[in-house]
């Protein structure tokens, strides 16, 4: 196998040399590894200040590539969502990271061990795989990058299908930031991502679908590779009546139709008081076209491919099919096939074996279910896989915690939605179906760290008094030390 691989990698791979390139990657990235295992403070914060050199020299190209990979979108929101948080977090690392790699005291059982001494020393693992989403590509890319660089590690990251203009230019330019037995990123150019996460990496994060996500766990398996994997899921708002409904719906809209919908953590549907309902449909068609005049607007993002497109417009068509009616929030077509873009819609009365309603549905469509009763939708909400995000709306404490105590998700913004998100202190991640395994700051330190635990022997060991032959001294002692 040759051990010095292409540096990155531009063209699609023959199927046969796929998993001979990945492999001479992660050769060329482990011998690195062993060679310096473990990288000064000065070395990370390098390591991290490059990272951010890259984002800020090429945020323009960053941002138009992806405008191409989805046909349009939203420059601001990726500077709003893609850059200003990955350079963000970049920052709040850079200052933490003194306190995150100091060793740890812990205590010894001064009555068995004596003098010995016990400390905690977080480790990097080795080489980190970094399987990336075409949603938020670079956020996903570089907020992950953060954590594994500030613990010391070496990565290599593939990206999605939908995300080849972005790849291209990544693979282009990062040569120029790291070296290959540093960081190498590779293109999704057909069995690529299969071959990945069979690599024996020392850790893999996958961000997507949970039906992808059971195959990449599948794969590590095999290697007994640890895995953090961020889902999805049907994340629920909950609108009680003591809530302004008029500043429930802005927050939620903003939320809903930000990148169109294709927001793993974004409000999937929302549950609001029966007698509410059509009043936050009324509102909800006076907020939207004060923010998208039209389908057209260059601030509202088109729908990635065709297939997600067409799972859309399938969705909306067998909502209606099952009695809902559907509400176009914007004058003019419901949508426009040339830009793959879909006016933003809330739909109500739909019934819950309709499609939208049984799937996460990552897209401008915003189902309002009418409840009576807050117990009805903590049943309805626990009939289902445990979401990736709730987003309770109440001034009424006894209500917040009762929907925190009796539903269980990854996260919570309360009063508002999708937020948590982007608090560096705040780990991430989900819970059952919606994932497994913590990121983001400190957690993302020591998620990619070995939290080593080291037990230091004192010159005189009193655990020498317990050696046989046993006699009365051991059992004098063992009697003392059970009671």
């Amino acid at each position: 196998m040759d051990p010095h691989p292409p540096q990155f990698v531009t063209e699609a791979i023959e199927p046969e040399g796929i998993e001979r390139t990945l492999r001479g990657a992660l050769e060329l990235q482990r011998a690195a590894y062993r060679r310096a295992p473990m990288p000064s403070l000065e070395e990370r914060r390098e390591h991290l200040r490059t990272l951010k050199r890259f984002v800020l020299e090429n945020q323009e190209p960053l941002c138009a590539t992806i405008s191409a990979d989805y046909g349009h979108r939203s420059r601001h929101e990726s500077l709003l969502a893609e850059i200003m948080p990955s350079i963000d977090g970049i920052d709040d690392a850079i200052r933490h990271l003194p306190k995150w790699m100091k060793p740890q005291r812990r205590s010894v059982d001064r009555m068995v061990f004596g003098f010995a001494s016990n400390r905690v020393v977080p480790q990097p693992v080795g080489v980190v795989g970094v399987i990336v989403p075409w949603n938020f590509p670079i956020n996903l890319t570089v907020v992950p990058l953060t954590a594994i660089f500030a613990a010391g590690n070496r990565a290599m990251v593939k990206m999605s299908e939908n995300s080849r203009h972005l790849a291209r230019l990544m693979i282009e330019r990062l040569p120029a930031y790291f070296p290959p037995e540093k960081l190498q990123v590779f293109d999704e150019t057909g069995g690529v991502g299969i071959e990945f996460s069979k690599l024996p990496f020392d850790h893999l994060i996958f961000t997507g679908s949970g039906r992808t996500g059971r195959a990449v766990m599948a794969a590590a398996a095999e290697n007994l590779t640890p895995v953090t994997l961020e889902l999805g899921g049907k994340a629920p708002a909950v609108v009680c009546d003591d809530f302004p409904l008029r500043l429930a719906a802005e927050r939620i809209l903003y939320v809903k139709y930000l990148n169109a919908g294709q927001i793993c953590t974004t409000v999937d549907h929302v549950f609001v008081p029966r007698a509410q309902v059509e009043a936050f449909a009324k509102l909800a068609a006076e907020i939207v076209p004060q923010r998208y005049p039209s389908i057209d607007s260059p601030d509202y993002t088109s729908v990635i491919d065709q297939r997600a497109f067409d799972r859309l417009v399938h969705g909306l068509e067998d909502a209606k099919a099952h009695g809902a009616r559907l509400v176009n929030l914007l004058p003019g077509p419901a949508f426009d096939v040339a830009s793959r873009k879909i006016s933003p819609h809330i739909v109500l009365d739909a019934p819950w074996e309709a499609e939208l309603m049984q799937r996460e549905i990552f897209g401008p469509i915003l189902p309002v279910v009418p409840y009576d009763a807050l117990d009805e939708v903590i049943d309805r909400i626990n009939d289902g896989p445990r979401p990736l995000a709730l987003y309770p709306f109440s001034y009424d404490s006894a209500r917040i915690d009762r929907l925190l105590d009796h539903v269980m998700s990854g996260g919570v913004s309360i009063n508002d939605a999708l937020l948590h998100v982007g608090q560096h202190d705040l780990p991430f991640g989900g819970i059952g179906e919606s994932g497994m395994g913590h990121y983001h700051g400190r957690e993302g330190f020591e998620t990619f760290s070995k939290l080593r635990p080291i037990f230091h022997q004192s010159r005189w060991s009193t655990v020498s008094l317990l050696y046989p032959p046993y006699g009365k001294l051991a059992e004098r002692m063992l009697s003392f030390l059970i009671r």
